[in-house]
């Protein structure tokens, strides 16, 4: 099974559905190109759902931690949300999972980004 990306835009936030695998090629190449396009264009704030991903290399986990520096840099942000357990596992076995913010539902991480751009009582 190859991969497919549903993009959506929900209350600000772009939502990426990854269903397949997330491996070497043409596929990690495709959600890195549209995570750049979309942080390029302004769109600071992409989510990626996990959830229906069945396989990921470490070409893929290399693409995700790529994703999270590149949109910080260019003042955005990136966050995951329905991490399966195969995903989850691989982060945690290599150390990563403090490089990403992770939810599990999509109501929660479009609320971080919401969270996170409300100005706070000391900067009022």
């Amino acid at each position: 099974m190859q991969l497919t990306i549903n993009a959506r835009e929900t209350r600000g936030v772009v939502i990426l559905e990854l269903v397949g695998r997330v491996v070497a090629g043409e596929e990690v190449d495709s959600v890195r190109r549209m995570i750049h396009d979309l942080i390029d264009h302004n769109h600071k704030r992409v989510s990626l759902n996990l959830d229906q991903v069945i396989r990921i290399d470490s070409t893929g986990i290399g693409m995700l931690v790529e994703g999270v520096i590149y949109s910080v840099k260019q003042g955005g942000r990136l966050n995951l949300y329905k991490v399966p357990r195969l995903v989850h596992n691989i982060l945690f076995t290599h150390r990563l999972l403090q490089a990403f913010e992770i939810y599990s539902s999509e109501e929660e991480a479009v609320a971080a980004f919401e969270k996170s751009s409300a100005p706070s009582a000391t900067q009022a």
